[in-house]
């Protein structure tokens, strides 16, 4: 569904990504590890355009999305949702009207469509009820579960997430695991993870990749990769490596 191409990417002086190649398969989770300030977020943002690499390719369904214009680029983002790291949400919007912002601005649905799909999602993710909330109104773990509500509303078919446990204790970034899990069995999108929760995350994930360096270390089904013999690997995973997230 997503192949990263011999991506590069400068901040400056500052070489992040050296030749990045990962492929993404349909279905499924991947999740990609690695160490602070590896390039995880960088590598994330590159797949849906939000950051333009140096150099290379992104394929999205076979279209390299690099060098498309607004118009085009804007379908192909329309295959995607996005969990932002803090949720992003709006504090001048109510819960609702946080998930409900896609749909205006980006269908001609009218409001009753729109409420259902809301109430829906937010059921589903366990905010029941507590669409008339504010974001200042609710705890960091109701934030990323509205978060992740306005980014299912749209139906999109590839949903990236950037680290979307950070500033949650264990047991909720466990039920945002669980929920992103239950989630993608039941609407079937292909979900791609950035992520520091190691080891908890193995656990949702069906597939693994490394990156360190600015490329690919390794990669492949999580059980493989667990198991994998490539020494960055283990070290990465027992946490020997100076630089663990």
């Amino acid at each position: 569904m997503i192949e990263v191409i011999d991506i590069h990417k400068n901040f400056g002086h500052q070489e992040v990504l050296k030749g990045t190649n990962l492929t993404i398969e349909d279905g499924g989770i991947t999740t990609i590890i690695g160490g602070s300030g590896s390039g995880k977020t960088v590598l994330l943002k590159t797949m849906i355009a939000l950051l333009l690499p140096d150099s290379g390719q992104i394929l999205v369904d076979g279209t390299d999305i690099t060098g498309l214009g607004e118009k085009p680029l804007n379908e192909v983002r329309e295959k995607f949702g996005f969990l932002f790291q803090g949720a992003a949400l709006l504090d001048s919007m109510t819960i609702f009207d946080n998930v409900a912002f896609p749909l205006r601005e980006r269908t001609r649905l009218g409001e009753d469509a729109i409420a259902g799909k809301v109430l829906e999602r937010l059921d589903q993710v366990g905010l029941k009820d507590m669409g008339y909330k504010y974001p200042a109104e609710v705890s960091g773990g109701m934030k990323k579960r509205a978060g992740f509500a306005r980014a299912l509303v749209t139906d999109p078919e590839i949903v990236l997430f950037d680290e979307p446990t950070t500033g949650l204790d264990p047991l909720l970034g466990k039920s945002i695991h669980r929920l992103i899990a239950d989630m993608q069995r039941r609407l079937g999108f292909t979900g791609v993870i950035v992520s520091h929760d190691i080891p908890e995350v193995f656990t949702i994930s069906h597939r693994v990749a490394m990156l360190a360096d600015g490329v690919i270390a390794d990669h492949g089904p999580t059980g493989e990769f667990l198991e994998s013999p490539n020494p960055a690997v283990q070290q990465f995973l027992k946490g020997e490596t100076p630089d663990v997230a």
